[in-house]
């Protein structure tokens, strides 16, 4: 098998940043109450409990589904979710390490503010983006969306071949989940708008591919039922 036998993809769990910004969009404020950087935005406490939930999901699973390898992003709200995940589990789980190219989009000097904000201090980007489209958009300093994919791709390379056969365990972001889809299906950008309308990629979430076949197929995508919702 040139292929890893399993590959589970996890949302992190919701973080401060996933409710602050939303709520001060939605009131149109400058400031979304965070400081600090992305990499460093904590769980909220829904957030330690969809861990939690998915903790529990995994002592249910059998012996040959337990994971074999454990990757996440270094960013904080990602390895927290597995730390937590893993304690609250009570197996005896590899330890994970964590890998750059699984971090969330980057989105350079837009990085923590809030649309207002962008809006002030950066007037030309809104047209920009709108101009461009979500996915080909590049935010000063930052990453399109072909960027995050580029990285994924390396990514899975690397982990089909030093992998194969294994079951493994990705917890990461949102946009990794979706470029993850795009690599591995050979998604256009099309196809990708069409995925995301269906729903954004849910904190906690589970997304599968099975590898038995020789080559990665989706068999569940934005799962959320071991969260009880």
């Amino acid at each position: 098998m040139n292929v890893v036998s399993q590959l589970i993809l996890v949302r992190h769990g919701q973080s401060a940043s996933n409710v602050a910004f939303p709520e001060a969009d939605a009131a149109g404020r400058l400031e979304s109450g965070l400081t600090g950087r992305d990499a460093d935005v904590a769980l909220t406490d829904v957030g330690t409990e969809q861990a939690q939930a998915l903790g529990r999901w995994l002592a249910t699973r059998p012996a040959d589904e337990v994971p074999e390898v454990v990757i996440t992003s270094p960013y904080l709200r990602a390895r927290e979710t597995w730390r937590i995940a893993a304690e609250t589990s009570g197996l005896d789980l590899p330890a994970p390490r964590t890998d750059d190219r699984l971090v969330d989009r980057l989105l350079g000097d837009l990085e923590m503010l809030t649309r207002a904000a962008i809006a002030q201090r950066y007037p030309d980007e809104p047209g920009r983006l709108e101009a461009a489209g979500e996915y080909r958009y590049r935010p000063p300093n930052g990453e399109t969306f072909e960027d995050v994919a580029k990285r994924v791709s390396s990514f899975l390379d690397d982990l089909n071949r030093d992998h194969a056969g294994k079951r493994v365990i990705v917890v990461a972001h949102d946009s990794v989940v979706l470029m993850t889809r795009a690599v591995i299906e050979g998604l256009d950008w099309d196809d990708v708008a069409a995925v995301a309308r269906a729903g954004a990629v849910r904190n906690a979430s589970i997304t599968r591919f099975g590898g038995s076949s020789g080559e990665l197929v989706l068999d569940g995508y934005n799962l959320v039922d071991h969260l009880g919702v």
